[in-house]
């Protein structure tokens, strides 16, 4: 535990830089599932938690020299995705952007970076009981080997950097990326989804970027990797900080894209009204889009029942579960569902009036798609995790364990909260006291 900060959780950060990263998880204990769960209904079977673990330490061990000080913030935000490492209870997680939170300056919100030298990096992780190890971590890199940084790509498109108390200004970084998603392919490199571009990146297996694929228009410039223009050019309508979150790898090798919202289409309004979002195939070895389709959520009265607000609806995590078919989690921060669908070529709208932006009305200004003609891919409900005593909040990673398990990885934020109360008068981190997680459910009736 740092000695400046307050509020911290009961495992003591008493390490020392240079200590093996596997070691540098320490045990802690969890709550079981809810005593008397019915054997019909879903339930967790196991819990887990992540120790602190000093963020400077982590990443220093990476890549010496990248972070001169953490604020007192640890190493979080590793369940923005979760993919099977091919031993029992190990899995690769990944990073996202890094701490970052939000503070209103002049009535306008500005976005912090209190540690902009983090680096996102990939972790592997095993399950011991109610503990999580980290067992390996790779950062990414740039062709060169350098950080590509956390930080935002482009003045005008992205949210504007600043310090972790919104004064000073951070330059921006064509290089940066926010990853959420990952897969890893068969060849041992990885696949990883970004916000920001929205992007899909290729990943050696040390880490190096081998290739940032970008809507085409983007104009992404100054990169110390190669930026291939091969998305449909419609998605430079994302939202801000709403872009590609889920992946998925098909049995085929294709991967599957979930932009997390609905894009701005025409406009913002139009966007954070829309309950239409979009997916993606993409094709590896061809390098390109082969199909896009069109996914309908379910009011968010429904997916929440506390919430009122459409824009809180998000797709973060989408997974293969055999064939072309996918399971897709619909979720706001405090509740999710987890749908089955099958990609059926007949629901490819991909380069046809709904990718045009002149198109009026908008695939996401329709009330009812279907009835417009769009084919909206059908879904079969597998479980409401909101309903599932033990599950966390804003969980954005999911991985299927076996016929009727899943595990589920909740996204902390680094300890993170938003507001001028984030850190206190020394500039030390106020940590939120969530922990990172992985939790089991038990489907009874499988998927």
């Amino acid at each position: 535990m740092s000695p400046h900060a307050t509020g911290r959780r009961r495992v003591h950060r008493s390490v020392a830089a240079g200590v093996p990263l596997a070691v540098l998880a320490a045990l802690v204990t969890a709550g079981p599932a809810a005593a008397g769960t019915p054997a019909r209904d879903a339930h967790v079977t196991r819990t887990a938690a992540l120790a602190d673990i000093p963020l400077g330490t982590f990443s220093n061990g990476l890549l010496p020299g990248t972070v001169d000080d953490d604020r007192g913030v640890d190493l979080g935000g590793i369940g923005s995705d979760i993919y099977p490492a091919g031993r029992k209870g190990e899995f690769w997680t990944v990073t996202d952007r890094g701490p970052n939170g939000q503070i209103k300056v002049g009535g306008a919100k500005r976005r912090t970076f209190p540690v902009p030298g983090f680096d996102p990096a990939l972790v592997r992780v095993r399950v011991c009981g109610s503990t999580v190890k980290v067992v390996q971590a790779i950062p990414v890199t740039t062709s060169s080997g350098k950080p590509v940084t956390g930080l935002p790509n482009q003045a005008g498109r992205d949210e504007a950097p600043y310090s972790y108390d919104a004064q000073t200004p951070l330059s921006y970084d064509p290089n940066g990326l926010d990853t959420e998603g990952v897969v890893r392919a068969a060849d041992g490199s990885f696949w990883l989804a970004d916000e920001y571009g929205p992007s899909l990146v290729h990943v050696s297996a040390r880490g190096r970027v081998l290739a940032r694929y970008v809507p085409e228009g983007l104009r992404l410039t100054g990169t110390d990797y190669p930026v291939v223009e091969a998305l449909p050019a419609v998605l430079l309508h994302r939202k801000i900080n709403r872009g590609f979150e889920g992946l998925a790898q098909l049995p085929n090798g294709d991967l599957v894209l979930a932009v997390q919202s609905p894009l701005s289409l025409p406009d913002t309004a139009a966007g954070e009204g829309s309950r239409t979002v979009r997916l993606l195939r993409f094709s590896p070895g061809g390098k390109a889009v082969t199909a896009e389709y069109a996914y309908r959520f379910d009011p968010v009265d429904v997916v929440d029942p506390g919430e009122d607000d459409t824009s809180e609806l998000k797709i973060s995590s989408v997974v293969a579960v055999g064939g072309d078919r996918l399971l897709v989690e619909e979720r706001t921060d405090r509740a999710a569902r987890l749908h089955v669908v099958r990609l059926s070529r007949k629901a490819d709208i991909l380069g046809g009036r709904w990718d045009d932006a002149g198109t009026s009305p908008s695939l996401e200004q329709l009330d009812d798609p279907a009835a417009s003609g769009v084919p909206v891919l059908a879904k079969r409900l597998v479980v409401d995790l909101g309903t599932v005593a033990g599950v966390p909040g804003k969980v954005e990673g999911v991985a299927v364990v076996d016929h009727d398990t899943l595990a589920l990885a909740n996204d902390n934020d680094f300890g993170m909260t938003d507001g001028a109360g984030a850190f206190d008068a020394q500039g030390r981190l106020v940590d939120s006291g969530i922990e990172t997680k992985i939790t089991y459910v038990r489907l009874p009736r499988g998927l």
